[in-house]
């Protein structure tokens, strides 16, 4: 089999650290493979580390005349059985490369949100990274048949902790990660309301975005800006991980959550709240707790009994632990992929 790859992507997200991470594994497994994206210099480095040449493509807006038929001409040089693109512009794009091509590849567009379908129509199959997001693609129209269901995988590799004095955070304190885009979405507005009932807790807030000097204004607010810590983009997201106490994922809208996977495979607790994906992820008081969305109140409860119950983190870091193995390993979230890969090519 030979597979394309196809993705447009920002400069850092979750899909794309995914996207980096599939292709690498696929590398590994001895699949043909081509991958055309935008100029990266992150994502750029690891793919020549992993021996994938990558053709780098504006995938822009109106006046991008370049990517469609560079695109289609890539595609009749490699000769993919299965292109696989990645959310809406380079899913749009490859269907529109497709048509001017003249080899006929099947073209699977992979989801990790409840998008527009008008930009896959070009698409024979999709998938959805949650089975709520198959469920909402049948319910838009896609057949059935053709709307399939394989999730994201992450690394169980462990961290390194790093010092605590390194972040000015007494010993001894409960410290919490949350990690995403600053932005409405990922609520960490209710984060920082929330940590007012934890009078001695601190946080790490590893991310950058459009809402981070209102998150700042509003610390200073609440009277917490003593212990939070704005950390900015990270890349070291399993060091953090392996030095706080917790994981928070306190988002109003959150397709999957692979940040709660990642705590999981790094045997992390986890509170988080009952958004889409971790609200389907966590089985509340199994292997994470959850509170709705939008309640600073309860979301504050759930953090101050995982700092104060010394029993309860074991339990649910096992728990997780048990999930991430069963459903999120690197091996098996492939083999869904292969799996599917055989099915479409019948």
């Amino acid at each position: 089999m030979r597979l394309m790859q196809t993705m447009a992507g920002g400069t850092v997200g979750g899909a794309e650290e995914f996207f980096v991470r599939l292709a690498v594994a696929f590398q590994e497994r001895g699949i043909a493979q081509a991958v055309a994206a935008r100029p990266n210099d992150t994502r750029g480095p690891r793919f020549a580390e992993a021996g994938i040449n990558v053709v780098e493509l504006p995938f822009g807006g109106f006046f991008d005349r370049r990517t469609v038929p560079s695109l289609a001409a890539e595609i009749d040089r490699f000769e993919p059985d299965i292109v696989l693109s990645w959310m809406n512009r380079a899913s749009d794009l490859t269907g529109k490369a497709l048509r001017k091509a003249k080899h006929t590849p099947k073209l699977i567009g992979r989801q990790g949100g409840y998008y527009d379908l008008k930009y896959y129509a070009g698409c024979d199959h999709l998938i959805g990274n949650t089975p709520d997001i198959v469920r909402y693609l049948v319910a838009e129209g896609w057949p059935e048949d053709c709307a399939h269901y394989v999730p994201n995988f992450v690394s169980a590799v462990p961290g390194a902790p790093l010092p605590r004095r390194d972040f000015d955070v007494p010993d001894g304190a409960p410290l919490m990660l949350a990690a995403g885009r600053l932005h409405r979405n990922k609520a960490f507005d209710v984060l920082l309301t929330a940590m007012q009932q934890v009078d001695n807790a601190y946080l790490l807030l590893a991310g950058d975005g459009d809402d981070a000097k209102a998150l700042e204004g509003q610390a200073r607010k609440l009277g917490i800006a003593d212990r939070v810590r704005f950390l900015g983009w990270r890349t070291d997201i399993p060091n953090l991980m392996a030095t706080v106490d917790m994981l928070v994922c306190p988002s109003r809208i959150e397709p999957l959550g692979n940040v709660v996977i990642e705590a999981w495979a790094r045997n992390l607790p986890v509170v988080a709240a009952a958004s889409e994906g971790p609200g389907w992820l966590i089985e509340d008081g199994v292997d994470g707790l959850l509170a709705p969305v939008d309640d600073a109140d309860l979301l504050g409860e759930a953090i101050a009994r995982l700092a104060t119950d010394a029993q309860l983190p074991p339990r649910l870091v096992a728990a997780g632990r048990r999930r991430f193995e069963a459903e999120f390993t690197e091996d098996a979230v492939v083999a869904k992929f292969l799996a599917l890969f055989d099915k479409v090519l019948g």
